[in-house]
């Protein structure tokens, strides 16, 4: 499945705080998503404006992945990067944070991005594809034919020398075929 989807929190909450089930193979598949989950990552970002992004894996060792942030706030982006789509280079966004438990699915042939809202923001995520440095891949984030708008805080965005020097969307040979798809955000 090719959507990109925005997973509302069930929790269930009593004068201790809240229980939520994060991940349910069976409630997963209600939804679609049939995808076999092989690695869990966890990043910490310190300043507010810390951009991660627009990141992917190129076949065969495509990743979709299953993002929430566990502690802070973030504003999370997923970009159409499939060959031949009629939404290629156009994004949508979800802010995700500790308080609403919010998970974004990202798919196969999207590039993924996040920037901290809060400071000492947490990130983690399950990918379908063990990472592969020969196969690592991404956008630039400032990239103008995606136009994604970011909301930094006044100093700017806070980036790693690769995001700095990734490449524009008018420069990338997308291994990513469109399936029929387009880009929309579903909510279950």
């Amino acid at each position: 499945m090719q959507k990109v989807l925005l997973i509302k929190a069930k929790r269930f909450g009593d004068s201790r705080g809240w229980f939520s089930e994060t991940y349910n193979v069976a409630r997963f598949a209600g939804f679609g998503l049939n995808e076999v989950f092989v690695q869990d990552n966890h990043s910490y970002s310190k300043p507010i404006g810390t951009l991660r992004g627009i990141h992917f894996q190129t076949p065969p060792h495509a990743q979709a992945k299953l993002v929430r942030c566990i502690r802070g706030r973030i504003l999370d982006v997923a970009v159409d990067l499939r060959q031949g789509s009629p939404t290629y280079g156009r994004w949508v966004s979800a802010e995700l944070s500790a308080e609403n438990g919010d998970q974004l699915f990202v798919p196969v042939g999207f590039g993924h991005a996040f920037v901290t809202l809060e400071p000492d923001s947490e990130v983690t995520y399950k990918v379908t594809s063990l990472y592969a440095p020969s196969h690592d891949g991404g956008i630039r984030w400032s990239d103008p034919d995606i136009g994604v708008d970011w909301p930094l805080p006044p100093g700017g965005a806070v980036l790693s020398d690769k995001d700095t020097a990734l490449p524009f969307l008018r420069d990338f040979d997308s291994p990513f075929a469109y399936d029929g798809t387009p880009l929309t955000l579903e909510t279950v």
